[in-house]
């Protein structure tokens, strides 16, 4: 048996359950706390600077409806999961607190903590409740979740919004003012890993064809681009002479953040999240086929705010994408305002506010 109590995290195997995830971990750890992570082989290869005193692999398959015969073996690894986790809890150390971050992954550490009487803290990062989060909210102590708004949430659930925990590299630049307009403007693109290609087609052609020639000379444009769509892109914006930064992936996210003028991303909750917390207008625009469509509702507390605007996937043509870039970038005061709206919705302090929290339901 440990000294420390012990936060048994559980989360599902993608950087949008796991970062904030390793930002909750962190805090707990400040404060005293042994932390545990549970997750299966893609989760933990984001854990390589998880500050977690031990990490246990699980098997955990998502079910797939559409695939009724895979669902005995998906069910056979959850169980396999849980029993394992069981195990662990008995024989090493009980957990004062199992905290889950949605996810398959997530299953076994809850299911587990359930059989044994351990007090459950959800977080849910989207504005519609995951699948595995849902299964456990009545039962969980206190449902937290990133945005205000939170569907599918059972009516006997105590849900408290603290928003979701993010990077403190992100943090660290929450200070940087918007950056001045008087010469080049610069343009940030994230596509994330899922659904990029149509970014990737739709945006530089907006670029290139529909802004203004006056606007356009002006443009930096910074976006992230599939390894196999690079050469396209960059020819594209070579025969408008574009300045234009082509990468498959930005290590300096915060920085590039900062210094946007306009950003244009899919809206999943760790983006939104980090565009409200470094205060920069956007233009979002929601993956078709996220679950339950979360990536809509994840967006509409920044449009509702004014700090964004939202362009479905269905709506995506260069020339309408290229208009309200142009709107957006011409309008100096216009996109002050919107940056000033998304920072008042941005909350820096999420992973603190979430361990007052879970030190609240756990009676370590």
């Amino acid at each position: 048996m440990g000294d420390k109590p012990l936060v048994m995290i559980g989360a599902g195997g993608t950087g949008g359950h796991m970062f904030p995830a390793a930002a909750f971990a962190e805090e707990m750890a400040s404060r005293g706390w042994e932390v545990g992570l549970i997750s299966d082989s893609r989760g933990l290869r984001y854990a390589d600077k998880f500050p977690a005193s031990w990490k246990m692999e699980v098997e955990a398959a998502s079910p797939n409806l559409r695939k009724p015969w895979t669902l005995p073996g998906t069910a056979l690894k959850l169980r396999a999961g849980v029993n394992a986790a069981v195990r662990r809890f008995k024989q090493k150390q009980r957990p004062a607190l199992i905290a889950g971050f949605g996810g398959y992954p997530a299953y076994p550490a809850l299911s587990a903590g359930r059989r044994l009487g351990v007090p459950l803290l959800i977080h849910e990062q989207n504005a519609v409740l995951g699948r595995v989060n849902r299964a456990f909210a009545s039962q969980a102590k206190i449902v937290a979740s990133g945005f205000e708004r939170l569907d599918r949430l059972p009516a006997s659930a105590h849900h408290h919004p603290v928003g979701n925990p993010v990077r403190a590299p992100i943090a660290a630049v929450r200070d940087v003012p918007f950056p001045n307009m008087e010469d080049e403007l610069t343009v940030f693109i994230t596509g994330g890993s899922q659904g990029a290609r149509i970014l990737g087609e739709a945006i530089p052609l907006a670029i290139a064809n529909h802004i203004p020639a006056p606007l356009r000379v002006r443009l930096h444009v910074v976006q992230q681009v599939r390894e196999e769509q690079l050469e396209q892109v960059r020819a594209i914006y070579d025969k408008v002479q574009v300045k234009a930064t082509l990468q498959p992936f930005f290590s300096d996210m915060p920085d590039r953040l900062a210094a946007a003028h306009l950003v244009i991303a899919r809206s999943g909750a760790g983006t939104v999240s980090e565009i409200a917390a470094v205060g920069r207008p956007s233009i979002l625009i929601p993956l078709k086929i996220a679950m339950d469509n979360h990536q809509e509702a994840n967006a509409e507390g920044l449009v509702d705010a004014g700090a964004a605007d939202m362009l479905l996937e269905d709506n995506l043509y260069p020339n309408l994408l290229g208009e309200l870039i142009a709107l957006r970038l011409g309008d100096a005061n216009d996109l002050a305002v919107r940056a000033a709206a998304a920072k008042a919705l941005g909350n820096v302090r999420a992973a603190q506010d979430l361990a007052d929290l879970a030190e609240s339901v756990s009676g370590a």
